[in-house]
């Protein structure tokens, strides 16, 4: 298994940040829009634990990220049919994808902080809020977590059906790259 990225393909490291992003982002907007209807107590309590460690995890995963993307640049980008267009569409998309997986999780923080509670850092130590409880700003940002979230998850959703479009219509490589060697499959690009 190749870990680094090659002129044609994203190594291991890259693709296993990816899917887990992908997969604790889907989990922790599942938890956070959902999560008031587990039953009250140690079932809600474990969900809105989650549903944060989740969101710390996305962060440490976005600096994962970032740090690899720096050390082992990514392969250059696929040509489309449709040109500079799609490529300045795509570079736009990943810079706000980028700074959502930054804001969201952030605001969160900042949510539970403002409300006075501690925050549990990965369940391993809790980080006490270093400012007095204040609901009706707590209430103010939670809004703005949660329209963030929304907002995150639906250009995920259009960040993934880009990748079919690349993949089904355009017969390209783009999704292939980002999936295990093993469960590639050859594209046959049309006349």
């Amino acid at each position: 298994m190749q870990l680094a990225n090659s002129k044609s393909q994203y190594g291991a490291v890259p693709q296993i940040v990816h899917w887990l992003t992908a997969l604790f982002v889907v989990l922790g907007w599942l938890l956070g829009r959902f999560g008031d209807y587990l039953p009250k107590g140690s079932a809600r309590a474990a969900g809105l634990f989650t549903h944060m460690t989740l969101g710390q995890c996305v962060f440490i995963l976005l600096i994962i990220r970032f740090a690899w993307r720096f050390a082992n640049p990514p392969p250059p980008a696929e040509k489309t049919p449709l040109g500079s267009l799609v490529e300045w569409a795509a570079r736009f998309s990943h810079f706000t994808l980028y700074a959502l997986l930054f804001a969201v999780p952030l605001l969160g923080v900042m949510v539970q902080l403002k409300r006075g509670h501690s925050l549990p850092v990965l369940g391993l130590w809790q980080f006490h809020s270093p400012w007095p409880a204040d609901r009706a700003t707590a209430r103010s940002i939670l809004h703005i977590h949660n329209l963030l979230a929304d907002a995150l998850l639906i250009l995920a959703g259009i960040h993934a059906g880009a990748a079919l479009i690349h993949h089904y219509i355009w017969r390209d490589r783009t999704l292939a790259r980002m999936l295990p060697q093993g469960r590639q499959t050859t594209v046959v690009p049309t006349p």
